[in-house]
């Protein structure tokens, strides 16, 4: 891989890596612990927080893959690169509408079982962190 593309892709996913640490294992479980936070105005903020990093990730998603198709990748990296946006997809595509849904009826004041979708989410951002980590390395000595 040629040392331009692998050194942007290198640093976009530990940046990508970074903000989903810090936003998704840190700030999403801190903010409910705020003093004078409720759960609804907890939600609010944090379906805000949460599609902020998800436009940020899809942006950064878009410069790795960039940098990876024209930086002549081993097949180990087209394919890292592809898991983690392919877990990023299914995120946006099937559990991100399915907690806004949910937290829409929590917000319109229905009660009801603890969602299973956060515990997805969470899944899938592990396996993410995961993802990234791996590919920040096969970069590094790409």
């Amino acid at each position: 891989m040629n040392t331009t593309s692998a050194a942007t892709a290198s640093a976009v996913t530990f940046v990508w890596l970074g903000m989903v640490l810090a936003i998704s294992f840190l700030e999403a479980p801190l903010k409910f612990r705020a003093p004078g936070v409720t759960i609804p105005i907890g939600l609010g903020i944090g379906r805000m927080v949460f599609r902020a990093l998800n436009l940020v990730e899809a942006a950064l998603a878009a410069v790795v893959v960039v940098a990876v198709a024209v930086g002549g990748a081993p097949a180990a990296t087209v394919g890292l690169t592809a898991a983690v946006v392919v877990l990023l997809l299914a995120q946006l595509v099937f559990v991100r509408p399915r907690l806004n849904r949910r937290s829409d009826r929590v917000l319109a004041g229905e009660e009801g079982p603890r969602s299973r979708g956060h515990l997805v989410y969470v899944a899938l951002e592990i396996a993410k962190v995961a993802v990234l980590i791996a590919l920040g390395i096969g970069l590094l000595t790409a």
